[in-house]
């Protein structure tokens, strides 16, 4: 098992520093949004939950995470670093597929690292979007999944 902890001036995890960013997730849904009426897609945001004293987590358990995440994608999904803890998913398909995908991810993560949970946000890519009000969606829903515990999925229906 990898532990949590790390000492001070933490480095980052080599696997995840080389994920896609931000600014290319951004890149990505904006190009997707263009496709989404003959192409259905979803954006699903996967956070870490900690169970510890709230320490950086160790680059060891951020390697990990990014590993087993990446496993258990579908080849046509895409895997970017959203922040520090979370990381984004384009999933290629409708609600009921990103749901799974979601469901998939956050119980992968959970349970391989010693007091690390995950949780998930999703949200659909409709034409009129932007690239930034789908990430908003997903992270709010990310946010009420947070307050829920580990392994909630909560997909974007609403108009907040």
């Amino acid at each position: 098992m990898t532990s949590l902890l790390t000492p001070a001036g933490t480095e980052t995890s080599l696997d995840a520093a080389l994920l896609p960013g931000p600014t290319a997730l951004h890149h990505r849904l904006e190009d997707r949004l263009g496709t989404v009426t003959e192409h259905p897609a979803c954006l699903v945001v996967v956070g870490l939950l900690r169970k510890d004293t709230g320490w950086p987590l160790a680059s060891g358990a951020l390697t990990t995470v990014t590993a087993l995440l990446a496993g258990a994608l579908r080849d046509d999904d895409w895997l970017a670093r959203e922040d520090h803890t979370e990381f984004a998913v384009v999933v290629n398909g409708g609600a009921a597929a990103a749901d799974a995908v979601a469901a998939r991810l956050t119980g992968v993560v959970t349970g391989a690292i010693t007091g690390l949970h995950a949780c998930a946000g999703v949200a659909t890519l409709e034409e009129g979007l932007t690239a930034h009000e789908v990430e908003r969606r997903a992270v709010l829903c990310l946010d009420a999944a947070r307050h829920r515990g580990p392994n909630a999925v909560i997909h974007y229906a609403g108009t907040r």
